[in-house]
């Protein structure tokens, strides 16, 4: 190869399409592990489905969406060696990976559709009979041709790595995140927008040496300034008083700073929840052609939006308003912005459910200024954190009865709804703030009889865990133990896993059951399943019933109580009254009709536990 050749580099705008569809190349080492976490799949599914839904009209034909607003997702960077012509992928995996996973996922929902779009090409190709997925790293192939075949891989510890574990909960992320309005009539022209309508920027070098320089330069550089700093600069630009503006200009690098303690776009993310939480008056309309609102200009250009709207909003008019203004109320919000997160990364017993929604809430966008909404500088401390907890609770009541009964709750399926939460609870005291939320609670369509129909399947495992985590935790807390949900969730030692009161042996229900299918979904119930110690589970799961419960009597309070003899040893467990409305009893076999009693004590606990008398 020439040198002339070598030295080139070319760039060139283009489609997922075309950069995927039968295409080959390798990950470079050093940057081998997929790291994205759930924020960013939900970011990245709420830009792409938003985009979509701001051109698309259900009226429309399918070859108009060759004119649809354009999504631009990134550069990437490819080096192809001059000895063998491989490629190999610089920059850009992340984005590449989690698209794949999107189309793995987008290809099983139109599996059953009339009108399908020949998307299987861009996941993975075939070269002398051989089928390989086009981005290349044999740790990998094994959990993405589950995905790919079946929708569905288990995790094994042991033997999967980092990089392995987050695919598959990625992969759980967008089908959670995926909206259901997109799924029927929808769904080829989304798939078409996407592959077609996405734009990437491929930027192709032919040596190393350029290669690396390029991925050095898009990562070491960006000098542009950011939104908090333009905010930053008009604000300053309005305080005349030098003094007062020095001030101002000392305490705004004090604030940010401790925002970037928490990640280096945590500035952002706050003035974004903060502005929402507090002044956004309008969202835009569900409907092809509609304009961004105050939401949605918050979330894009906040700085430009702030301009634009603090006479009329922020009521900020004279050079001392905005002095006052940034000097109480943005230190002040701030400091419970970072409160809030550490209360979702640790448990605080004064706020305890906000480190529930951590695990099990809604996206950010909509999370954070639904906490923030509420809360002023007014209020007391305790006033504060009460009413932290009390929208966290809402939070985690909505989502586990979405989840409960199959709902998605995805930023754009939900978004309507929180939105008028969030202007609902704006500055509400705090009596005001529980009839609030304990109406929105009792309005839900989503029943606790959907307990009857749940169970586990291929991708809800996070949720389960969740599920059996908050109910161990409460039956625990109902006799005196001091476990708490971390403890079975996400414990410090050795982590708990979901047991199968049944063993995975059909030939031994023949007797209730004559198809396989029908007994995998029973056994799949949450009325039969518990969380045991990783190990305990894995050494007896295949045992009979008649085994398996004389080693639940040494486990968890919930796992005891199948067990007639917890309840000899245990006397004044059922003379507790919240223990007798529950109606607990011992279960010496377990068959489909223990199932059924199991599955609606299950019923009664979630009844109990998400009850509005929480409120009052």
């Amino acid at each position: 190869m020439s040198e002339k050749f070598k030295n080139k580099i070319e760039a060139t705008d283009t489609s997922i399409n075309k950069l995927l569809k039968d295409q080959k190349f390798t990950i470079d080492y050093f940057q081998r592990e997929y790291r994205w976490q759930e924020k960013h799949i939900k970011i990245l599914m709420e830009d792409l489905t938003t985009t979509f839904l701001k051109s698309h009209d259900s009226k429309h034909k399918r070859s108009e969406v060759s004119n649809y607003q354009s999504y631009y997702l990134g550069p990437v960077v490819f080096n192809i060696n001059p000895d063998n012509g491989k490629k190999s992928i610089i920059d850009g995996q992340q984005r590449i990976t989690s698209i794949t996973l999107l189309l793995i996922y987008l290809n099983h929902l139109q599996k059953d559709k009339e009108q399908k779009v020949p998307i299987t090409e861009l996941i993975f190709s075939e070269k002398y009979g051989d089928k390989s997925f086009n981005m290349t790293d044999e740790m990998r192939e094994p959990c993405l041709k589950a995905l790919f075949e079946c929708g569905d891989y288990t995790v094994n510890d042991n033997d999967d790595d980092e990089t392995v574990q987050n695919i598959v909960n990625r992969y759980e992320d967008i089908m959670q995140s995926f909206p259901e309005e997109l799924m029927q009539n929808a769904l080829p022209f989304f798939i078409d927008w996407l592959i077609e309508n996405v734009v990437i920027v491929e930027i192709t070098a032919y040596s190393d040496e350029n290669a690396y320089t390029i991925f050095e330069t898009m990562n070491d550089r960006g000098l542009n300034l950011t939104p908090t700093e333009m905010l930053k600069g008009y604000v300053l630009s309005k305080i005349t008083d030098k003094k007062q503006r020095n001030e101002i200009n000392q305490l705004w690098k004090k604030e940010i700073q401790k925002l970037h303690e928490y990640g280096e776009n945590t500035d952002q993310s706050f003035f974004q929840a903060w502005f929402r939480s507090k002044y956004a008056d309008s969202i835009r309309a569900g409907k092809a052609g509609s304009e961004d609102k105050d939401f949605e200009l918050i979330g894009s250009r906040f700085h430009s939006w702030f301009k634009d709207n603090h006479t009329s909003l922020f009521k900020l008019k004279t050079a001392d308003n905005f002095y006052n203004y940034f000097k109480n109320q943005f230190p002040f919000f701030v400091k419970w912005y970072l409160k809030i997160r550490d209360a979702q990364n640790n448990f605080n017993s004064s706020m305890p459910h906000a480190n529930y929604i951590r695990y099990w809430g809604i996206a950010e966008s909509l999370q954070d200024p639904l906490l923030l909404a509420s809360i002023n500088i007014e209020d007391d401390h305790n006033t504060i954190q009460k009413k932290i907890d009390f929208v966290s609770r809402y939070i985690e009541t909505f989502t586990v009865r979405r989840a409960i009964n199959y709902h998605k709750f995805g930023q754009t399926s939900i978004k309507y709804t929180m939105f008028n939460i969030i202007k609902l609870i704006r500055n509400n005291d705090t009596s005001k703030l529980c009839l609030n939320l304990t109406a929105e609670i009792e309005k839900l369509a989503d029943s606790w009889n959907g307990v009857w129909e749940f169970g586990l399947h291929g991708m809800n495992r996070n949720f389960v865990k969740h599920l059996l985590s908050r109910i161990s935790s409460y039956i625990d807390s109902l006799v005196g133990k001091s476990t708490t949900y971390a403890d079975y969730h996400h414990p410090n030692g050795k982590p708990f896993e979901i047991e199968h009161i049944w063993a995975d042996k059909f030939r031994e229900h023949k007797d209730e059951f004559t198809q396989e299918n029908d007994f995998q979904n029973w056994r799949n119930s949450i009325g039969a399943l518990i969380l045991l110690p990783n190990g305990t589970n894995q050494s007896f799961n295949s045992d009979k019933y008649a085994v398996k419960i004389q080693h639940y009597l040494k486990e968890n309070t919930f796992a005891q109580t199948l067990h007639s003899d917890y309840y000899s040893k245990n006397p004044n467990f059922l003379k507790s009254p919240d223990i007798r409305r529950l109606k607990f009893k011992a279960h010496p076999q377990f068959k489909k009709a223990d199932i059924e009693e199991r599955q609606k004590l299950v019923q009664c606990i979630c009844e109990k536990l998400w009850s509005v008398d929480y409120f009052k």
